[in-house]
C-alpha cells in the first residue's frame, strides 16, 4: 500500500525502521534533476561571493560559561545543539510556531507550512516544546511572540531515543492572561485542507490549554501507472500492464487535546494532559484495466485500502529540582487504538462483469500501550551526568474478520536503560554514553516470538577553533524492534496468487552512524558540510519467496544496508532580516544485500528554499527532490514538492495565497528489482492546487509559562495493516 506522508498523515520511515537512509535510484528525471542542479548552482554563486567579503558580524561574540559557544544575532553554537533566536522580523512575519521555524531558515532543515512537514536531508525530525515530545499539530498552536529560541539538534543524544534530529522550541509564556489562535487553509479546487484553533487561559501557577485541529483530504483525484512481471518456478513468466481508468486518495483526520499544568519556578513542574486522535478516512482506490502477456485483456480491476479508528490518551509528567543542581523527571503515558484496516483487490472481465478474483481483508483492532519513563539530571560547572530508564508494553488484539472473526493476541515489551556524560574542556567538548535495550513479543494462540538484549554505545566529540566554525565527530546506534504486521503469522492473501504473511523469527536490528560535520558562519554566509557512513548489518527488510504455487511476501532479518553520504547545507542572507536564500545537496552511495541478492544505489537529492520579508509582506518559494528508499529489494520514493506563497501579516491577522506544485509533476511510488516480481509502480495526483489561508491571533494579560517537560514516555498504541496490491 502507497503511503502519502502529507495526504493520509502517514509517516514515510528513515535510518532503518525507525529512522532509515532514504535514497533516490539512478532513474531520476533528467529534466528534473537539471532544474534542482541549476537552483542550487545559482544558491552557492552568491554564497562564494559574499563569504569573500570583509564585513563583520553585527553583534559582538559572547561565551557561555559552561560550554564554548558564539552568539550572533540570531544563532548561539554549542557543542551539542545550535540555538536560534528569532528576530523582530521573523516573528511579526509568523502566526504559528511552524511559520517561525520557517522564516528561521535554518541550513538543511526544510520546512513545508503548507503541508505541515518538517524534515532534515529527507530524514522526519522529532519535535518537542519546552524539552517534551510534541507533535506538528501543537507546534502550530505556539504563538511566535512567546517562543524564546529554537534548539536544533542533528546529533541527539541517548535521551532521545535514537531520533536523527530534534527540534526543541524553548517557549516562555507571561503570567496571566490568555491567547486564542485560529487558522483555515481552504484548497480552491478540491477537498483539501487545514484548520485548527487553540485556547490558553491561566490561573496562578496554573495554565489551561485546549487544542483542535483537522486535516481534511477527500477523494483528491488520483491515478495509478502499473507493470509486473511474475517469474514462476518452472522458468515461465507472466507480465501485467495496467492502465489506469481513475481513482482517489483520502486522508481526512482531527485531534483534540486538554491539558493542565501547575509550574512553580525552578522548583516543581506537573503537566496532565487528555487527548485524542482520529482517523476519519485514510487510504486509496485505485481502478483499471488489465493486459495479460499470456493473450488475456480487457480485465476490470479494482483496488484499495482503508484505515479508521480512534485513539484516547492520557499523559502525566512530573518534575522536581533539587539542591546541588540534581533534577528528577517521571513521565507515563497510556493510550488504547480502537480502529479497523481493510483492503480488497477485484478482477472482472469487462464483457461480462463476471468476478475472477475477489479478495477481502478485513482487522479490527483493539490495542493498548502503556509507558512509564524516569531521567535524573546532575550539572556540575563544566559537565553533566545524565541517566535514565524507560518501560514499554503493548497488547494486541485483532480480529480477522475476513478469517471467520478468528482472534489473534500479541503481547510486546520493551525496556531500556542508559547512561550518559558531557565533558567541557575549552574549545573541545566530549561526550559519551551507554545504552541497553531489552525487547520481546509473544503471539498467545501459537506460543511463537522472541526477545533480545542490545547495547546502544554513542560519542561525541566536538572541537570550536574560532568563534566562525567547529567540527564535530559523532557515533551513534540505535535499535529497530520488528512491528506488528513484520511478526503477524496470520495470512493476507493480496490477489490471485500472492500472499503475505509475517515472521515470527524475527529479532530486533542494530543500526550504527558515524558522521563528521563541519559548520561554519561567516558574515551572512553559515551552514554545513558533512560526511556519513552508515550500517544496519541485520536489517528488518520484505523478503519474496515462492510456495505451493503462490508468492509468498514476508520479512527476513538481512545481510543488511550500508551507505555512504555527503552533503553541503548553506544559507545566504542577501539582505538582512528581508531576503534569505537556502539550501542542501546531498549524494549518497549505498548497498543492499539479503537472501539471494545484492543490490546498489547512488543519488543526487536536496532541496532550496527562497523567503523574503518586507513590511509585513513575506514571499515564501521552495522547491525540493525527494530521494529514493532501497531498502530490500525495492526502491521507494516519496513526494517531489514544489511551493509558492504570498502572506501579509496586518496587526492580529494573516492573509496568505499559495499554490502547491505550481510547477514539476507530482510523482510517488516504488520500483521492484526483485526476479520474482519486477514491477513498477508510480501513483499521480492532482496536486496543483491553489489555497488560501486566514490566521487569527489574539493575546491578553500575561500567561503562565509553560511546563517544560526533560523525559518523555512513548505510549502509542500499535495498529495492523491489511496489506494490498
Amino acid at each position: 500500500m502507497q503511503k502519502f506522508n502529507h495526504l493520509s498523515g502517514v509517516t514515510l520511515s528513515h535510518f532503518g525502521r525507525e529512522s532509515r537512509l532514504i535514497c533516490e535510484s539512478t532513474n531520476r528525471s533528467p529534466r528534473s534533476m537539471n532544474y534542482l542542479k541549476y537552483l542550487l548552482f545559482g544558491l552557492l554563486l552568491p554564497a562564494l561571493g559574499i563569504a569573500k567579503g570583509d564585513e563583520t558580524p553585527d553583534s559582538v561574540a559572547t561565551y557561555d560559561l559552561e560550554e564554548v559557544v558564539v552568539q550572533a544575532s540570531r544563532v548561539v553554537r554549542k557543542a551539542d545543539m545550535d540555538q536560534y533566536y528569532p528576530s523582530a522580523e521573523a516573528v511579526e512575519n509568523a502566526k504559528t510556531g511552524v511559520q517561525l521555524l520557517r522564516n528561521l531558515m535554518i541550513p538543511g532543515l526544510s520546512v513545508n507550512d503548507a503541508l505541515s512537514s518538517i524534515s532534515a536531508n529527507g530524514n522526519d525530525v522529532q519535535v518537542r516544546i519546552n524539552g517534551r515530545v510534541a507533535t506538528i499539530d501543537q507546534v502550530k498552536s505556539l504563538l511566535p511572540a512567546t517562543i524564546r529560541r529554537v534548539e536544533w539538534m542533528d546529533n541527539p543524544g541517548l535521551r532521545y531515543g535514537g531520533a536523527t534530529g530534534v527540534l526543541n522550541f524553548i517557549v516562555a509564556n507571561p503570567t496571566l492572561g490568555g491567547s486564542l489562535m485560529l487558522n483555515a487553509q481552504p484548497a480552491l479546487t478540491t477537498a483539501f485542507g487545514f484548520y485548527g484553533g487553540n485556547l490558553k487561559l491561566n490561573s496562578g501557577r496554573s495554565q489551561w490549554d485546549l487544542s483542535l485541529r483537522y486535516k481534511l483530504t477527500n477523494k483528491l483525484h488520483a491515478h495509478r501507472d502499473y507493470t509486473e512481471t511474475f517469474r514462476f518456478p518452472d522458468g515461465e513468466s507472466l507480465t501485467r500492464v495496467e492502465t489506469p481508468l481513475g481513482g482517489h486518495v483520502d486522508g481526512s483526520g482531527g485531534n483534540a487535546r486538554l491539558s493542565y499544568s501547575y509550574v512553580r519556578p525552578d522548583t516543581t513542574v506537573l503537566d496532565i494532559s487528555l487527548y485524542a486522535n482520529r482517523d476519519f478516512s485514510s487510504g486509496t482506490r485505485n481502478d483499471g484495466r488489465l493486459s495479460l502477456s499470456s493473450g488475456v485483456e480487457d480485465i476490470l480491476l479494482s483496488s484499495g485500502d482503508d484505515l479508521r479508528g480512534t485513539t484516547p490518551g492520557l499523559s502525566m509528567y512530573f518534575e522536581q529540582h533539587f539542591a546541588h543542581n540534581q533534577v528528577l523527571a517521571v513521565d507515563f503515558g497510556a493510550s488504547l487504538y480502537v480502529g479497523h484496516s481493510s483492503s480488497m483487490y477485484l478482477e472482472r472481465d469487462a464483457e461480462s462483469l463476471t468476478t475472477i478474483t475477489d479478495v477481502n481483508t478485513y482487522i479490527r483492532d483493539r490495542n493498548q500501550a502503556y509507558a512509564l519513563e524516569a531521567d535524573y539530571i546532575k550539572h556540575w560547572g563544566r559537565s553533566r551526568l545524565t541517566a535514565g530508564a524507560s518501560y514499554n508494553a503493548r497488547r494486541n488484539r485483532s480480529v480477522y474478520e475476513n478469517l471467520g472473526g478468528s482472534i489473534f493476541h500479541q503481547r510486546q515489551d520493551q525496556a531500556y536503560f542508559f547512561a550518559e556524560y558531557f565533558y567541557n574542556l575549552g574549545k573541545v567538548t566530549l561526550t559519551g554514553g551507554l545504552g541497553a535495550q531489552y525487547t520481546s513479543f509473544l503471539f498467545r494462540e501459537t506460543g511463537q516470538g522472541n526477545h533480545s538484549w542490545n547495547l546502544r554505545p554513542q560519542f561525541t566529540a566536538t572541537y570550536t577553533p574560532s568563534r566562525t566554525s567547529s567540527f564535530r565527530l559523532n557515533f551513534t546506534s540505535w535499535q529497530s524492534a520488528p512491528s506488528l504486521t513484520e511478526t503477524n503469522i496470520t495470512p493476507q492473501q493480496t490477489d490471485g496468487f500472492q500472499w503475505t504473511v509475517g515472521n515470527p523469527n524475527l529479532h530486533t536490528s542494530t543500526s550504527y552512524m558515524l558522521t563528521l560535520q563541519y559548520n561554519y558562519m561567516f558574515p551572512r554566509v553559515a551552514g554545513n558540510i558533512g560526511v556519513r557512513a552508515f550500517t544496519s548489518p541485520d536489517a528488518i527488510t520484505p523478503t519474496l519467496g515462492w510456495s505451493d504455487g503462490k508468492l509468498i511476501s514476508s520479512w527476513e532479518n538481512s545481510e543488511g544496508l550500508d551507505n555512504f553520504s555527503v552533503w553541503i547545507a548553506p544559507q545566504v542572507t542577501i539582505i538582512p532580516e528581508h531576503l534569505i536564500l537556502s539550501g542542501q545537496v546531498t549524494y549518497r552511495a549505498e548497498r543492499m544485500r539479503g537472501t539471494g541478492y545484492k543490490l546498489y544505489n547512488h543519488d543526487v537529492s536536496g532541496m532550496v528554499a527562497l523567503m523574503g520579508m518586507y513590511k509585513g509582506f513575506s514571499l515564501t518559494m521552495q522547491y525540493q527532490r525527494a530521494q529514493r528508499d532501497l531498502w530490500g529489494e525495492k526502491i521507494s520514493w516519496g513526494e517531489d514538492i514544489s511551493v509558492i506563497e504570498l502572506a501579509y501579516n496586518m496587526k492580529r491577522w494573516e492573509f496568505a495565497a499559495g499554490m502547491i506544485m505550481p510547477f514539476g509533476k507530482y510523482d510517488q511510488g516504488s520500483k521492484s528489482l526483485s526476479p520474482l516480481n519486477t514491477n513498477e509502480q508510480h501513483m499521480r495526483l492532482d496536486m496543483r492546487v491553489p489555497y488560501l489561508r486566514i490566521s487569527y491571533n489574539l493575546q491578553w494579560g500575561r500567561q503562565k509559562r509553560g511546563a517544560r517537560k526533560l523525559v518523555n514516555a512513548q505510549s502509542e498504541a500499535d495498529r495492523s495493516s491489511a496489506v494490498s496490491r
